[in-house]
């Protein structure tokens, strides 16, 4: 916050609008195709006015990336590992993938930098293959499907599923939340079988 500023005085409805157009605006045109004076003009301030709040363009783009980052740890966090009954496995990762798709249905521009454009998204779906790694080495280990596929591939292959159906089906409203989750669980989960042993 601005120094001086009281909360929800002009200034930081002034930064709102700097953020809101500056997700809109790079999410858009991308982070080296938008100038401050871009962001300043579709939120109708004035450049001082944008380094009130900002000290460039870069820690404004670093920001919105934090915050995307902050709400999927969130998901990420409220989603530990236990191990869970056999008809509730497919369930937990449906739910889990719902989380997810919901936080980014929810932020769909704040979704294309976040999870698309930024440097830091690499690290990103690093940690959603290691989360995805531990629902399936925890609540899969005794299933055909982990026998026969390494379980860094199945979760980097669902990750991958992830990312381009987001960009395909999710943020071009072709499918929901709900049925993107319950879809891709399907395609990699339903035929897990219990080895009898």
């Amino acid at each position: 916050m601005a120094r001086g500023r009281k909360v929800n005085s002009n200034g930081e409805r002034s930064k709102q609008l700097l953020l809101e157009k500056a997700v809109d605006l790079f999410s858009t045109y991308g982070y080296h195709q938008t100038k401050i004076s871009d962001i300043v003009k579709a939120a109708d301030l004035t450049q001082p006015t944008f380094y009130l709040y900002f000290q460039s363009k870069e820690s404004l783009f670093n920001d919105l990336n934090e915050k995307f980052q902050n709400g999927l740890n969130q998901i990420f966090s409220n989603n530990t590992v236990h191990t869970i009954t056999n008809n509730a496995t497919n369930h937990k990762i449906q739910e889990h993938l719902k989380q997810i798709f919901d936080y980014f249905i929810e932020n769909p521009s704040l979704t294309k930098i976040g999870f698309y454009d930024t440097e830091q998204s690499v690290a990103l779906k690093e940690r959603l293959v290691m989360n995805l790694v531990n629902v399936i080495e925890t609540n899969f280990q005794d299933y055909d499907v982990a026998q026969h596929v390494d379980s860094h591939v199945l979760a980097e292959s669902l990750v991958g599923s992830m990312e381009r159906l987001t960009l395909t089906n999710l943020l071009t409203n072709k499918s929901n939340p709900q049925q993107l989750a319950e879809e891709i669980s399907h395609i990699y989960f339903s035929d897990a079988r219990k080895l009898v042993r």
